[in-house]
C-alpha cells in the first residue's frame, strides 16, 4: 500500500534523486512521482531491504561481499532496480 512509505523515506528518496538529476522544480514533480510509483509497486519493507542492500555492499571485507554474492539479497536489489525502471518510464 503506498501509504505505508513514511514521508521520512519519501524525502531521503527525493532529495537523493534531485542530487542526482538536477535541483529545480520540474526535477522535484519527477522525483516525486518516482518514490509514488516505487510505493504502489513495492511494499516499504523491501524497499528499506534493497536500500540496505545497496548501502552495504560497499563495504570491504566479507561483510561487503556477503551482500554483493547472497542470492537472496541479490533479488531483492533485481526486483528494486526493475520498479526503479518502471518509475523512471511514467515519471521521466
Amino acid at each position: 500500500m503506498a501509504s505505508d512509505y513514511p514521508t521520512e523515506t519519501r524525502v531521503d528518496y527525493v532529495l537523493g534523486c534531485m542530487a542526482a538529476n538536477g535541483q529545480d522544480h520540474l526535477m522535484m514533480q519527477k522525483c516525486s512521482c518516482s518514490i509514488d510509483v516505487i510505493a504502489e509497486l513495492m511494499p516499504h519493507e523491501d524497499y528499506e531491504a534493497a536500500r540496505t542492500v545497496m548501502s552495504m555492499q560497499d563495504q570491504p571485507g566479507e561483510l561487503g561481499m556477503l551482500f554483493r554474492t547472497e542470492r537472496s539479497m541479490q533479488e531483492d536489489l533485481n526486483h528494486f532496480r526493475s520498479v526503479q525502471a518502471e518509475a523512471d518510464l511514467r515519471c521521466f
